[in-house]
């Protein structure tokens, strides 16, 4: 019987409480390979959410994995951040000292393509921030495209959050997005659809408190501050932790249920700008090129960032 291989990713990602979150259950499970954690403009600037990447490196002690910055700026459009529901830094909440750990020299664009470039075509990409870094790399080195195992992808869905028809990631720079969704690689989405089933309950935070470690207190002061401004500004109860379903997904696909579908992304429209166009009912006739993930397990889908977080119980760097 051939042993489970870890699947090796590279997470891209603009912390933001969730992908804090997401950070720390990609290092804390054992079948996942993370490559490196590269850095990207959206919930704050970029300065911030490369800072806020190693702070949260820094609090579970994950010092063999690179943190790399990558781009400041959307491909066409005026940068826009969420300071309303992550705070200025881009994750309020925990008080964090300043991390010892620093960002590689290398531009995370860079780092991208050369890794698939040398690998054996084993790396998935999971963007949870805005598409502009993976959207660079596809078009600066379009000989990455066939070395690309799969792209997790956090955006989108059937309707919006940032504007009536656009999720933010793929508002804040939609023609990214268009490049990165007309590529042909293989591509999942994690939308509003699936995302807003993945809620921090009451039960949930009890569980993450009730874990006596740094990683875990680290965890339930995010989900305070989250909880505030989601209930705030969307009129959630229990916030949902969007970016954290790309990583369970990759370390168990079973934890959603997904379909096949076409996904168009909006660059042109006054009012649709940022609109993933999901032809559920097959209406347009065109081929599915996405794998649109419709309904989340949350029972397996918490156990795996509980037990995750559990982990952190013995310092990273001395597995």
């Amino acid at each position: 019987m051939l042993e489970n291989k870890k699947r090796k990713i590279i997470l891209d990602c603009d912390p933001g409480h969730d992908d804090a979150i997401a950070i720390l259950l990609a290092a804390g499970n054992p079948n996942i390979e993370l490559v490196g954690i590269t850095t990207v403009a959206g919930n704050a600037e970029i300065e911030k959410t490369t800072n806020n990447a190693l702070k949260v490196c820094e609090i579970a002690s994950i010092y063999d994995i690179p943190v790399l910055k990558g781009s400041g700026q959307p491909l066409v459009r005026k940068r826009e951040t969420a300071p309303d529901i992550h705070g200025d830094s881009g994750m309020d909440g925990p008080v964090l000292p300043e991390p010892s750990k620093t960002s590689e020299e290398e531009h995370a664009v860079d780092f991208i393509i050369r890794k698939l470039l040398e690998s054996d075509g084993d790396i998935t990409l999971v963007p949870t921030g805005p598409l502009t870094n993976i959207a660079m790399a596809m078009r600066r080195e379009p000989a990455i495209l066939a070395k690309i195992q799969e792209v997790v992808i956090m955006g989108g869905g059937t309707f919006g959050n940032w504007t009536p028809a656009a999720e933010f990631n793929i508002f804040v720079d939609a023609e990214a997005a268009k490049v990165v969704f007309e590529s042909g690689v293989p591509i999942t989405m994690m939308g509003l659809d699936l995302t807003h089933q993945a809620l921090a309950t009451e039960e949930v935070c009890e569980r993450i408190a009730a874990i006596d470690n740094p990683a875990a207190k680290f965890v339930s002061d995010l989900l305070v501050f989250f909880r505030k401004t989601y209930l705030e500004v969307f009129g959630f109860e229990h916030p949902p932790v969007h970016d954290v379903c790309c990583v369970a997904y990759c370390i168990d696909p079973s934890v959603v249920e997904a379909k096949k579908l076409r996904v168009d992304v909006e660059t042109k429209g006054e009012l649709t700008y940022g609109m993933t166009l999901v032809d559920v009912h097959g209406v347009t006739g065109l081929e599915p090129n996405v794998n649109v993930a419709m309904k989340l397990d949350h029972t397996k889908f918490w156990d795996m960032v509980v037990e995750a977080l559990k982990s952190y119980t013995k310092v990273y760097s001395e597995r």
